[in-house]
């Protein structure tokens, strides 16, 4: 029987004279030789790594897809595979599609949440403006001299372009 595990490429396992066989050969029950393919991405002390990839994708088809890729793509493979076996065992289903819909939803529901509140804040804006501006408000010297209007915005606010702002900016900037 071919071992899964411990056909790989010499030279890209563990050290010459390392004791303890990598996470994959362990819980395979295997020899784990100088050139595992499994040593460099499932070290000895992190069991749960191999055991939820093993169980989703199997021990052999990970050997497989580790082999045909080259060895700089191994490590972004490897932690693929954990993000979507971790994933899928949670949700067997939708796995990592579940966990991003999910996300969108919740982004979705904070925009429009966002959205209201900026539209409060604008209301309240309109009826402070509108109450300072009422006829009893104004000096008498400034209801005849209409060229004495503040330039200012109406609402000391204006809106700042949203496709370049980080995640923790707030839509509106002051102008003051």
């Amino acid at each position: 029987m071919k071992d899964a595990g411990c056909s790989g490429h010499a030279g890209s396992g563990r050290k010459q004279g390392a004791a303890a066989p990598c996470a994959a050969c362990k819980l395979l029950r295997r020899r784990c030789s100088q050139d595992c393919v499994f040593a460099p991405y499932f070290p000895a002390d992190e069991p749960h790594k191999f055991a939820s990839v093993h169980k989703v994708f199997g021990a052999s088809n990970v050997n497989k897809m580790l082999q045909e890729l080259p060895e700089h793509h191994r490590g972004d493979a490897v932690s693929s595979m954990v993000y979507e076996a971790n994933a899928r065992i949670r949700d067997p289903v939708y796995g990592c599609v579940g966990a991003i819909s999910s996300l969108q939803q919740q982004i979705d529901v904070l925009q429009t949440q966002l959205a209201v509140s900026q539209a409060e804040v604008v209301h309240m804006r309109m009826r402070q403006y509108s109450s300072n501006q009422s006829p009893e408000n104004i000096s008498p010297s400034s209801r005849h001299h209409p060229s004495q209007t503040p330039t200012r915005s109406l609402f000391s606010m204006d809106m700042v372009d949203q496709t370049n702002m980080g995640m923790g900016e707030s839509l509106w900037s002051s102008c003051n």
